[in-house]
């Protein structure tokens, strides 16, 4: 189920956040790739809690609006899911067949797995191989937590095919529009509304994966209790508005770092990880953060970690590499969205790539 490998007829990259749904549809025409179709609708607060879709109609409704909406015709639909319920690890082996490690691979993977192993659907990928070992990147989640996400795309009449992981499909897509090259050490990070996913890769590889509980909603929660705003005016002070009338006028500067602390804290855990885990994979540390999702348009957060960790931070670009009509696509929209459509992009590529 979280094979990364291409299919042959279109898909539309679904993903489905817990504070919007985005939607991508692809086509190759030759060696390049074009835009065919782009959807963003915002969902209601409290649809999604804890990555889990508590309001499926809700969902569905919003998925049926984007493809109506923007004349979508494709129904089959690669999603992704994120969070608690997902594992993601590379692991060693001792050196075996292909059929041997397909058979035992289940045993193999109980021991990493803090959930029971009836109760999950698991993947896995060969990475590498020596001798001795085999290097494995093994994927789990939970299977209710996909039962879900697949129950909302089929009210809205469509069809799951692929349900891969959000940090995969963000991988996925850096390696379209960046070509990465062996020694190449990047951090990926999709800050989401409640989720951040992390992505450390060596060239096309990925060496360490993980989600921390962490993102845009919590910037708007401490703005809301330290001004006394309300959810609609935190998230406009958020992004740069000036404070309604009627509230003291006060430095907005110091409450957004409190929590971009909380999320420096948690790519430092994850940086930490990553050299205790993979000193044999890479000869330095990171060199560079790509930032993506709607958390990374929040002002002065690029710059922020740029200087807590000495490296160059970038918005991730996830239409570097695909033809973007601007007769079609507004350029003014696009630029505004185009941080939160990696994870769709991602999932969309599933469909075009041979």
């Amino acid at each position: 189920m979280f094979k990364r490998g291409m299919g042959k007829k279109n898909l539309v990259g679904l993903d489905i956040g817990s504070s919007s749904v985005k939607a991508v549809e692809l086509n190759k025409k030759g060696n390049s790739l074009q835009l065919m179709s782009l959807g963003f609708e915002n969902l209601q607060s409290d649809t999604i809690v804890d990555g889990q879709i508590m309001e499926l109609n809700n969902v569905s409704n919003v998925i049926t609006n984007i493809f109506n909406e923007h004349q979508i015709k494709t129904t089959r639909v690669a999603a992704a899911v994120s969070g608690h319920s997902v594992i993601v690890k590379n692991i060693v082996l001792p050196q075996m067949s292909e059929e041997e490690l397909r058979e035992s691979f289940s045993w193999h993977a109980e021991e990493h797995i803090p959930f029971d192993i009836a109760d999950v659907n698991l993947d896995y990928q060969l990475t590498g191989k020596s001798s001795e070992s085999l290097h494995v990147l093994m994927a789990a989640c939970k299977s209710d937590k996909i039962a879900n996400v697949k129950q909302a795309i089929q009210l809205a009449g469509k069809q799951p095919v692929v349900i891969d992981i959000d940090a995969f499909a963000l991988q996925n897509c850096y390696e379209v529009n960046y070509h990465p090259q062996p020694g190449q050490v990047v951090a990926l990070l999709n800050i989401g509304a409640s989720t951040m996913n992390i992505n450390i890769l060596n060239g096309t590889r990925s060496i360490f994966a993980r989600d921390a509980s962490v993102g845009g909603s919590q910037y708007t929660s401490l703005l809301q209790k330290e001004l006394g705003l309300s959810f609609e005016q935190a998230e406009a002070v958020k992004r740069g508005a000036v404070l309604p009338e009627g509230i003291e006028p006060r430095p907005i500067q110091p409450i957004i770092e409190a929590v971009s602390d909380i999320l420096a804290l948690e790519v430092r855990k994850t940086m930490d990880f990553y050299r205790a885990t993979a000193e044999q994979d890479s000869d330095g540390g990171i060199q560079k953060i790509l930032l993506a999702g709607g958390g990374s348009k929040l002002p002065g957060v690029a710059d922020y970690l740029a200087k807590r960790f000495e490296i160059p931070v970038e918005v991730f670009d996830p239409f570097r590499q695909i033809e973007v009509d601007a007769n079609k696509f507004d350029p003014d929209y696009m630029k505004e969205i185009v941080p939160e459509m990696a994870v769709a992009v991602g999932l969309a590529l599933r469909g075009v790539e041979a």
